[in-house]
């Protein structure tokens, strides 16, 4: 004969048994099955601003990209911007340039700071760039990108990842602190 408390104790053993192997296989199945985590269009920025510019100077690509990562060059086009001559930065604090991929830059006092990404001597320059009072950890990409035109260079320029609102503002700095005073320096020193 068989004792009815032993039997009560199967039973419910088995069911929780049975339990536990069914919830192994309803999991198992969930991570074979469609991914269930998915972005909606409310998490998808679709008014990201970014800004594209062009321009030519009148001297060649190396020139050009020497202007943008040498330390004394671009220390001379500092001179010659608008944040300077404005008086918003100190005109007596060169910048600081590292020459190396990954290595750090620190721009108009300190006020521009970040890293290069990527470095193709002549061609191609990219960078985590970003104003020093942005939100910590807050890096916007800065492409330059440089193609020979003629007896001169054609800047195409983008910038993208900048907190939202800043496009105009960014824009109008890129004119008057890089595009301009560039473009003087590279006329002088020809």
């Amino acid at each position: 004969m068989t004792d009815p408390t032993n039997s009560a104790g199967l039973a419910r053993a088995a069911t929780r048994r049975q339990i536990i192997i069914s919830s192994a296989a309803a999991l198992g199945g969930m991570a074979l099955g469609e991914p269930r985590a998915r972005a909606s269009d409310d998490e998808i920025s679709h008014t990201a601003e970014a800004i594209h510019q062009e321009v030519v100077f009148q001297a060649t690509c190396k020139r050009v990209y020497d202007a943008l990562v040498d330390a004394k060059q671009f220390n001379e086009v500092v001179q010659l911007s608008g944040a300077v001559k404005s008086g918003m930065v100190p005109a007596n604090k060169p910048p600081e340039i590292s020459r190396e991929v990954g290595g750090a830059f620190t721009l108009y006092a300190a006020v521009i700071v970040g890293r290069h990404i990527e470095m193709v001597p002549g061609e191609r320059l990219v960078q985590a760039w970003r104003v020093a009072d942005w939100h910590p950890g807050v890096y916007s990409i800065a492409r330059f990108e440089l193609a020979e035109q003629d007896s001169s260079t054609k800047l195409v320029f983008d910038h993208t990842g900048f907190p939202q609102g800043m496009g105009q503002h960014l824009a109008a700095g890129w004119k008057a602190n890089y595009w301009e005073p560039l473009a003087k320096y590279l006329a002088g020193s020809t």
